[in-house]
């Protein structure tokens, strides 16, 4: 299983450098720059991507009336995510403080900036917007929980998890008591690796 892991990791390290080398010759086709973290197009191909847009009368008119329908439903949702986003970020702050567990930078899971595309009306950059805030606090959400599991609670199931949080991996086998009690002294000591810790 270490040598499997050790194997994983590699691929998902060389899986990163391609996604990094794809996104930079995105970059390049597309003509845009990272300024500040803000979204910098070439005016020509602001321009060129404007022709693309369809005009907001046209988007609501071509549109599913059902999709109209559902849209409440879509948008009732950003109560319970701007209350999870509040409370999961006050969490941390207090409890991986008292914990020693490194925090989680929310604006790395929580990444808005589609409605820096011109070719995009004003509805689906607000769609995009919300889109990328409610995936993005989900993840961030995940990540702070899958810390927490890590240091409260690290064994595995004893069936598998459709997609388990990337800490499930480093967690303790099922049913192994021994190593749990191990576990126990070192890492609530401080005994443990950082990278263990995030």
């Amino acid at each position: 299983m270490d040598e499997l892991r050790e194997r994983l990791r590699a691929a998902q390290q060389e899986f990163e450098a391609e996604l990094d080398r794809r996104i930079e010759i995105q970059r390049e086709r597309f003509r845009y720059e990272l300024e500040r973290g803000k979204v910098r197009f070439e005016k020509d191909m602001r321009d060129w991507q404007a022709k693309y847009r369809t005009g907001l009368w046209r988007y609501l008119t071509r549109g599913h009336f059902a999709y109209l329908l559902t849209a409440p439903l879509i948008y009732g949702l950003i109560v319970p995510l701007v209350l999870l986003d509040l409370s999961v970020a006050i969490y941390q702050q207090i409890c991986f403080r008292v914990y020693g567990i490194d925090r989680v930078k929310r604006g790395d899971y929580v990444v808005i900036d589609r409605h820096h595309l011109a070719y995009l009306n004003g509805l689906e950059k607000l769609n995009c917007v919300y889109c990328g805030y409610a995936n993005g606090v989900i993840a961030y959400a995940r990540e702070i929980a899958g810390r927490t599991e890590r240091f409260w609670c690290p064994i595995k199931h004893a069936t598998r998890a459709a997609d388990p949080h990337p800490h499930f991996e480093k967690f303790l086998e099922y049913g192994d008591a021994e190593a749990y009690r191990a576990w126990l002294e070192s890492y609530r000591r401080g005994k443990v690796p950082k990278e263990d810790n995030a």
